[in-house]
């Protein structure tokens, strides 16, 4: 996508900051981890251009550039990246009693329905970026509705605020309610304009979107996958093996298809850009197929623990030959939090029931840089480095009572990140930028 960033004078940020680069399953936290006490991050034209020690940075900055000195007891991230959410479930978020396909038809249907109305589609979008970037979420991967004017008020909120987003209209022929379901026909059709219209504009990408196999007949996965080869710049997001009903029922549905991931493999649907939510149940030859490809999983750990859908393996993604891209989502509503700091909590807690001990710096990786690796926009986002987008959060290490109280006893950096993680949530987030602008900052006192 091109550049289209706002143009400002610069201004510099001077206090604690902390970034991640390189993958730390791989490499180690030490070596793909930056942490300035003292820092100094300098911004011009929604790009940073300077970052390091402030004795450094400071002394460099073009003449004239205000610095302003971050409170005590704060610290600067890169904004966070959720790789996986559904802006039109915000309504349905927290609904009791059912597992995924049962959600489906009780929750998720019914509320997609109402996006008919393009004016509903830019209210719920509005309080979806509200929400969003108040929790420090600066780029996030989106699933639409059917409806195309869904997709034209998430689209038209996101160019308002300058953020980096990801989305398309959801493609689903078969399996749901008359209302909801377009044909192979119309999918093209209507996500080729959409395509025309939203993609590469300003921070803005598309993504051809089938909800998942069993919704879309081989048909519409078909030209699904003929979308991809049109415009391999798009991204592609759907979800797999997320549910083992699912699982048995894309086996009757698709009888030809090895597993889950040759499903959308045979339809071209699996490569670089492509991201699948949740994959839970994967076989280990699917995951050799999606390392390979360059495809990226995006784990969902508050939704997978609320709908009962089992326990994301971290071992068998990340800590094998050949690691397979992921990055950590919110998938709201059947998620619980837009909050990535509780997602990460929940990430943690997910892999302790796998018998594996995330640590405070590969959790704090999946939300920022790991994300934007799953995403393939490492080079533009995810970190604290010059020439990277200004996308920023400054996090307050006593955003709440019991935060405050746990990080003044915290020994090292690792302890009070960990901490953060843990007892955060929007509180945190004193302040959110989108390339260089300030788009959210949290009243004083709340």
């Amino acid at each position: 996508m091109p550049d289209a960033l706002p143009q400002h004078p610069p201004f510099a940020l001077r206090g604690p900051f902390l970034t991640s680069f390189g993958d730390p399953f791989v490499e180690g936290v030490a070596a793909t981890r930056r942490y300035e006490y003292d820092g100094a991050v300098v911004v011009a034209n929604g790009r940073i251009v300077d970052a390091g020690p402030a004795r450094q940075v400071l002394p460099r900055r073009p003449p004239g550039t205000p610095v302003e000195r971050l409170p005590r007891g704060t610290l600067l991230v890169p904004g966070f990246v959720d790789c996986h959410v559904h802006y039109a479930q915000l309504a349905v978020i927290a609904s009791h009693g059912a597992e995924l396909l049962d959600w489906l038809t009780r929750y998720t249907f019914p509320s997609e329905q109402a996006f008919d109305d393009p004016r509903h589609a830019r209210r719920i979008a509005r309080r979806y970026f509200d929400l969003a970037l108040a929790a420090g979420t600066t780029t996030a991967a989106v699933f639409c509705t059917v409806h195309a004017g869904s997709v034209d008020g998430f689209f038209a909120e996101a160019a308002r605020r300058g953020v980096r987003a990801i989305a398309g209209k959801v493609l689903m022929d078969r399996h749901a309610p008359r209302a909801l379901r377009d044909t192979a026909r119309r999918g093209y059709d209507e996500s080729k304009a959409l395509i025309r219209r939203w993609h590469g504009r300003g921070r803005l990408g598309y993504a051809i979107s089938p909800r998942f196999a069993p919704t879309s007949t081989p048909a519409q996965l078909e030209v699904a996958g003929a979308l991809w080869r049109e415009h391999p710049d798009c991204w592609v997001q759907s979800h797999v093996a997320e549910n083992r009903r699912e699982v048995a029922w894309v086996r009757e549905l698709f009888p030809a298809a090895r597993d889950y991931v040759d499903v959308y493999a045979r339809h071209g649907l699996v490569g670089p850009r492509a991201i699948f939510g949740h994959g839970i149940h994967l076989a280990r030859r699917e995951l050799d197929a999606l390392a390979a490809s360059g495809a990226a999983l995006a784990h969902c750990p508050t939704s997978n623990l609320f709908l009962g859908s089992g326990l994301f393996d971290w071992a068998r993604v990340k800590r094998r030959r050949q690691p397979v891209r992921a990055g950590v989502a919110t998938d709201v509503g059947g998620g619980t939090s837009l909050s990535m700091l509780a997602t990460l909590a929940a990430t943690y807690q997910v892999a302790r029931l796998r018998g594996l001990s995330l640590s405070p710096g590969e959790l704090f990786h999946l939300g920022t840089r790991g994300g934007a690796e799953a995403l393939d926009l490492h080079h533009r986002i995810g970190g604290i480095a010059p020439g990277l987008e200004a996308d920023l959060v400054l996090l307050d290490l006593a955003g709440n009572p019991l935060l405050a109280q746990r990080v003044r006893y915290a020994a090292d950096l690792d302890e009070a990140l960990f901490a953060l993680i843990v007892l955060g949530d929007e509180r945190a987030v004193r302040r959110t930028w989108v390339a260089g602008r300030v788009v959210h900052e949290r009243p004083t006192g709340a």
